[in-house]
């Protein structure tokens, strides 16, 4: 399904190709920063950056992959290829690095691109919700708690609260991007001692990134726990939203649901279903998301400077989790814009219960009567029974208590139950979420 997906732009960045084209930039930034120091002969790295290859194609890729195979060691079968290709220039390459400089350097590179990427992808959904909240704002249906009906909300301030999140979301990934874009290039243990610091600084200002003030052979993993744990968390608020969608789907409240386009089939067996397939599978790649984010947490406690526990790990994550993210906000988007409301069912539910749910707003009114609240409990709670036991209309059965009605008149009564008194401030917290405008 995912494969099927594949933006050819998110995908494209998870390639080899793409791995290679980014060691590359680190390396040639690293050999100008000492070309300009006098380090290395400045004709010599106009040789490396005249004829190292700028694009990889699937042969140098499987080139590389082929010295690998006898080297044993990704970089060094990297570098080994560069050499083929620029002859005894290539020499100044990696002069003082470690391999982590270059990995570490560019994934954080390729983990920033992604990030963007997933932004904008979350800007579109937020743009979906927005709009959807804004022509749902005095939609009115009855909010549940506990799954059972409460009180009188609108549809609008549902989808107004999921804007609210991934606002927040939002906050949380775009600070997590600017956490993880940190390189290094100081060397086997991170004391510069063979390669000087504003080596590290010339290669991450070209590249876009910022020097990580204090680095071991590694940068520390809690940046990338962070980033990975930013996305879970974004995953975790599109399974609340689709675990919504799904239950107001069902076919006994069918306030909303999924779009269903021409052709669909729902069940194999059944020719009348119209299953949230959708959400139940976003809802499921929630869990592979939360299960990326755990492993991220993993990778943080690496053996003294380094160990390499951590670097399977994210040469699986890596790409799994911005890909799923990715995905996961595009099909958010296109089943926010192309979700089915019903109206009308969201009024029949909310006068299902006979209007029980204006039970609270009594409540009040007898209390600022000067009747204890308890007293007034009591009072309300026993006519609301009736609806349960007797099916009886709750307004029939407080106009019908003979003790109620020696505080408040029929018209008090009757007073009571007032859709607009729930969603008077609805204009209020709209501009809260969405300002003014």
């Amino acid at each position: 399904m995912i494969a099927r997906y594949s933006r050819p732009e998110m995908a494209a960045l998870w390639t080899s190709q793409a791995r290679y084209e980014r060691w590359m930039q680190v390396e040639l930034a690293a050999c100008e920063a000492m070309a300009l120091r006098g380090e290395v002969p400045m004709e010599d790295f106009e040789a490396v950056k005249a004829n190292a290859p700028k694009a990889f194609t699937a042969e140098d890729a499987e080139r590389i992959e082929e010295i690998e195979k006898v080297v044993k060691h990704d970089v060094i079968a990297f570098l080994t290829f560069v050499e083929e290709k620029v002859g005894p220039p290539a020499r100044w390459l990696h002069l003082g690095l470690t391999s982590s400089d270059v990995l570490d350097t560019s994934f954080a590179l390729l983990l920033k691109e992604a990030g963007e990427m997933i932004l904008g992808k979350l800007d579109e959904a937020m743009v979906a919700v927005r709009d959807r909240a804004f022509e749902h704002k005095h939609t009115p249906m009855i909010g549940r708690s506990h799954g059972i009906h409460a009180e009188p909300i609108t549809f609008g301030l549902k989808m107004a609260s999921w804007y609210a999140e991934l606002s927040r979301g939002r906050e949380r990934l775009a600070r997590a991007i600017e956490n993880v874009a940190y390189g290094k290039i100081s060397g086997a243990v991170g004391t510069f001692a063979n390669v000087a610091p504003e080596v590290e600084a010339h290669v991450c200002k070209t590249l876009g990134l910022r020097p990580d003030p204090v680095s071991t052979q590694v940068v520390s993993r809690d940046r990338h726990a962070e980033f990975f744990n930013a996305l879970a968390s974004l995953g975790a608020s599109i399974e609340r939203f689709s675990v919504e969608v799904r239950h107001l789907q069902r076919t006994e409240v069918r306030e909303a649901e999924e779009p269903f386009t021409p052709g669909q089939k729902g069940s194999s067996a059944m020719p009348h279903k119209r299953n949230p397939i959708l959400t139940e599978n976003m809802t499921g790649l929630a869990r592979l998301l939360r299960g990326y984010a755990s492993t991220a947490m993993e990778n943080v406690a690496l053996w003294h400077e380094r160990d390499i526990s951590h670097s399977s790990v994210e040469r699986v994550i890596g790409p799994d989790a911005t890909i799923l993210a990715h995905f996961m906000l595009h099909r958010f988007t296109n089943l926010v814009r192309d979700m089915r409301v019903y109206p009308e069912r969201m009024r029949e539910n909310l006068e299902l219960t006979g209007g029980l749910v204006y039970s609270q707003r009594l409540l009040l009114e007898l209390a600022r009567r000067g009747i204890p609240r308890q007293t007034a409990y009591v009072f309300v709670q026993r006519n609301a029974m009736r609806f349960y036991e007797e099916g009886m209309d709750f307004l029939e059965a407080l106009l019908a208590d003979d003790e109620l009605r020696k505080y408040l008149s029929d018209e008090e009564i009757r007073s009571v139950f007032d859709l607009g008194y729930h969603t008077k401030h609805v204009d209020t917290i709209f501009e809260r979420v969405f300002g003014e405008a």
